[in-house]
């Protein structure tokens, strides 16, 4: 999170086609990707039909942070306390914890159990698709669809763990690139404030941000490196009750734009 430089580059947290919900552990030095845990149980997104897992390529932006603090002017909540999530929208299924180099087309503005949760839509620099795609008006013209499907995913995707449909601001309309960077922008400026003060909850180790009162030296971040268990097969299997599809109405009388 701390490490890469904001906006040119994108880091994979969760593979597309797969089911493990993967995170950013903020609480634990260099901020690794692990699965994330419930009640003891390792989480996985269901199969929402006509969707198997993650849709695309998710992962998120560095050197950003929604600031839990400051309540956007434009959704009217507060930020969530994460770096700019990011769905990389390829041909190529990446890698998790891969790095790409990417061009920003737009954003949504998610409101996730009253926080503001920005989704950008980015696509790899070195995808075949990708010099044709310089805004989110060719996203639409070029590849029908897509943005419809994502919207649609991340309004229903909690259904079946028995939470409301998610909400979006601005009548979930997709905004513009300019629109997105003005948003990079503004949440890398509170992520410079976080690097340069504490913060009690989010472990800010870094070995490159020098001005960070948490920046450690390349020797003590190999020995957090070091101190971690080697890797031992491929994980546990995928919870089986999240592989069968679940059908969830769009028609009922919710609202889920404002």
């Amino acid at each position: 999170w701390y490490q890469r430089r904001v906006r040119k580059q994108w880091y994979q947290r969760r593979v597309r086609g797969t089911n493990a919900k993967m995170e950013i552990c903020k609480e634990e030095p260099l901020n690794p990707i692990k699965q994330d845990v419930k009640k003891g149980k390792l989480r996985f997104v269901n199969n929402v039909f006509p969707y198997h897992g993650y849709i695309w390529n998710y992962g998120a932006l560095p050197q950003t942070w929604e600031d839990p603090n400051h309540v956007d002017s434009g959704t009217g909540a507060a930020g969530d306390d994460d770096p700019l999530d990011a769905v990389e929208i390829g041909s190529a299924v990446a890698t998790r914890g891969e790095v790409k180099q990417v061009k920003i087309l737009g954003v949504i503005a998610m409101i996730d159990e009253g926080e503001t949760d920005w989704k950008l839509v980015c696509i790899d620099r070195n995808d075949p698709m990708a010099d044709s795609l310089s805004d989110i008006e060719d996203v639409e013209a070029k590849m029908p669809g897509i943005l419809e499907a994502t919207r649609d995913w991340f309004r229903i995707y909690k259904v079946p763990t028995g939470k409301p449909m998610n909400e979006f601001a601005y009548k979930g309309e997709w905004k513009n690139r300019d629109f997105a960077n003005n948003v990079i922008n503004e949440t890398h400026g509170y992520w410079n404030a976080l690097m340069s003060g504490q913060n009690a909850k989010i472990n800010c180790a870094n070995t490159t941000v020098t001005n960070s009162k948490s920046n450690i030296s390349i020797d003590e971040a190999s020995g957090v490196l070091g101190s971690q268990p080697e890797k031992s097969g491929d994980g546990p299997p995928v919870d089986a009750s999240t592989q069968d599809h679940c059908f969830v109405s769009r028609t009922v009388p919710e609202k889920v734009c404002h």
